[in-house]
């Protein structure tokens, strides 16, 4: 599978309580659910009116569906095609 980041516009997102991000987490995990084995979601991140958020996937169509089932937009797709930190500058 593929590593994506999907870049999410969701206004006020960054207001939301521990339950309010629970249930979205539910509502994401029902679709997944659906989805089966081609589709695994690793972790968000929240930013003002914007989740940024790691997924494994076979392909975006897949991604796309995820949206569509869970109601949460999708409006950048982009995999992730190497990984850096800082380990990377060693010899």
């Amino acid at each position: 599978m593929k590593k994506y980041v999907i870049e999410r516009e969701i206004a006020g997102v960054d207001r939301l309580d521990r339950d309010q991000l629970r249930g979205a987490a539910a509502t994401s995990n029902e679709a997944l659910s659906k989805l089966g084995p081609q589709i695994k979601w690793l972790e968000s991140f929240v930013v003002k009116d914007k989740t940024f958020c790691v997924y494994l996937a076979e392909d975006e169509e897949v991604i796309r569906e995820h949206a569509r089932l869970s109601g949460f937009p999708a409006n950048r797709i982009s995999e992730v095609t190497e990984t850096i930190s800082p380990a990377t500058a060693a010899p």
